[in-house]
């Protein structure tokens, strides 16, 4: 098993950096689906497909992270089907994640694509980094966050404006949930029985999958599986 990363919940002082660890809490915690917004394509049981960025190198370091806040599905997922992940800075908890290490041009294409966008843009992020919080848009993904800081970088991530008590919960679709929980696993630092547990106790999946049941729609995957 690895280690799990601290984020210095500090913000960093360069606000035009050029590497940025984007952190993702939903189904871009696995990489087969990150690749599809980096070099284009549509995950496995997907409905979208995805132009990817403008470099498309994957990420040089992906390390497992946890954010202050909580984890909620909600809104209908196009895409997959039920809820999709939100992150709430506001609320009390924990969400596991994975950072990536990308550059800033790749978070803005990432970005542009969750936000349904086209990728290309170059967003502006002197105001997250300076205020922890930018909302561009009333839309889903459209409100950047900014988690502090690891090795001197920047930790960001996207959510919707608004707060997990703000809307009504949605259960996750089987594909989404296991390409999300496939994604944490592979970062060989949780094990199955803990993200289950994890995801089982969120707001959406809360009543909706229990834990023996994300235990089998997870089958045999162990720590590092991400099939």
């Amino acid at each position: 098993m690895k280690a799990l990363s601290s984020i210095d919940a500090t913000r960093p002082g360069d606000t035009t950096p050029r590497l940025v660890w984007y952190t993702s809490y939903g189904s871009n915690t696995h990489l087969d689906r990150l690749a599809c917004y980096i070099t284009g394509g549509r995950p496995p049981g997907a409905a979208r497909y995805y132009p990817g960025c403008r470099d498309p190198r994957m990420p040089s370091r992906s390390l497992a992270v946890e954010l202050t806040g909580a984890m909620y599905f909600a809104t209908e997922s196009p895409v997959w089907g039920g809820g999709r992940a939100f992150y709430d800075p506001y609320a009390d908890g924990r969400v596991l994640a994975r950072a990536h290490l990308i550059s800033a041009e790749q978070f803005s294409d990432i970005a542009a694509q969750e936000m349904y966008r086209e990728p290309g843009g170059t967003l502006d992020l002197t105001g997250v980094i300076r205020d922890g919080r930018c909302v561009l848009g009333d839309g889903r993904y459209e409100t950047l966050v900014c988690a502090g800081q690891v090795e001197g970088l920047p930790v960001l991530t996207f959510t919707a404006p608004w707060t997990m008590k703000d809307v009504p919960w949605t259960p996750p679709s089987a594909a989404y949930v296991r390409y999300l929980a496939s994604g944490l696993l592979s970062a060989r630092v949780w094990d199955v029985p803990a993200v289950a547990s994890y995801l089982a106790a969120c707001p959406g999946a809360d009543g909706h999958w229990t834990v023996a049941a994300l235990v089998d729609l997870l089958g045999a995957s162990g720590p590092g599986d991400a099939s």
